[in-house]
């Protein structure tokens, strides 16, 4: 069977994503330390898939996972998964929660928890990880009475003691995965496709041509992004969710009406729907 790379180090909630929806789909798992690192392992072939946060129901996209598919590879995105998060305050056994000095924990987290550590831990700076499985790791070896905000499977990884639990300001938190790949996904009827528009020239209306294609035809959009070029200040590209398979003939209709109004069309994926 394949092997799938994902964001590690062991325990991370890209793990548990991967453990709870895909886990007898690969014959082995191996942890990266960051998004484009896992998606550059599949790019060069030392993975066959790999599985990364691509939006948050709290904090919204992961804007490292957007621009690396849009920028740096050619990968597509095969599948998507949706998985509860539920985050944990872990520390050394020992320590107590009125002791903690420095919260760790990945940006996204630490978001997603704004409100319980205003409440806690208004006092107390938060230092950012790569992943909340690396601030576990962190904390485990740390001197001082640090916290992680963190997995409960992270905890048991690296023998840390759960605090709290459900620390999210929102009870109903979900984090969107995607698997990437090299290889289309087949149509099955209940599909999405993702796409990056970059526009010619930003001028009135540009966006709304790409709207009208979509609309025209009755299809439904589920996610509009922009996000910076990179190239010059205030020039952007729009990430699109749209119902629908590239081999939908509306679907492939719309998409091809837009390559020649656009300066560049990326199809990032047709996939089926979570």
């Amino acid at each position: 069977m394949p092997t799938i790379g994902y964001l590690g180090p062991r325990g991370t909630f890209t793990q548990e994503a991967l453990e709870a929806a895909l886990a007898d789909q690969f014959d082995s798992q191996v942890p990266y330390g960051t998004v484009p690192e896992v998606l550059l392992a599949v790019q060069s072939g030392e993975v066959d898939s790999g599985i990364v946060p691509i939006e948050n129901s709290i904090e919204g996209a992961v804007s490292v996972t957007l621009d690396t598919l849009a920028f740096e590879t050619d990968l597509v995105i095969q599948s998507e998964v949706v998985h509860p998060v539920s985050h944990r305050l872990l520390a050394r056994p020992g320590v107590k929660r009125e002791e903690i000095s420095e919260i760790v924990s990945h940006p996204q987290a630490a978001a997603q928890c704004r409100g319980y550590l205003a409440r806690w831990f208004g006092y107390v700076p938060v230092r950012a990880a790569n992943s909340t499985a690396e601030a576990a790791l962190a904390v485990s070896q740390s001197e001082e009475p640090a916290g992680a905000i963190a997995t409960e499977l992270a905890a048991g990884i690296y023998g840390l003691e759960v605090l709290d639990r459900d620390l999210e300001d929102h009870a109903q938190n979900a984090t969107r995965f995607v698997v990437v790949g090299k290889q289309k996904a087949g149509r099955t009827g209940r599909d999405k496709t993702s796409i990056a528009c970059f526009i010619r020239e930003n001028r009135p209306g540009s966006l709304l041509e790409i709207l009208q294609e979509f609309a025209s035809r009755g299809i439904n959009l589920t996610k509009i992004e922009s996000r910076p070029t990179k190239k010059v200040l205030g020039e952007y590209y729009f990430f699109i969710d749209i119902q629908g398979h590239v081999d939908d003939p509306e679907v492939g209709a719309a998409i091809g009406s837009l390559v020649g109004k656009l300066r560049e069309l990326k199809l990032l994926g047709s996939y089926p729907s979570a």
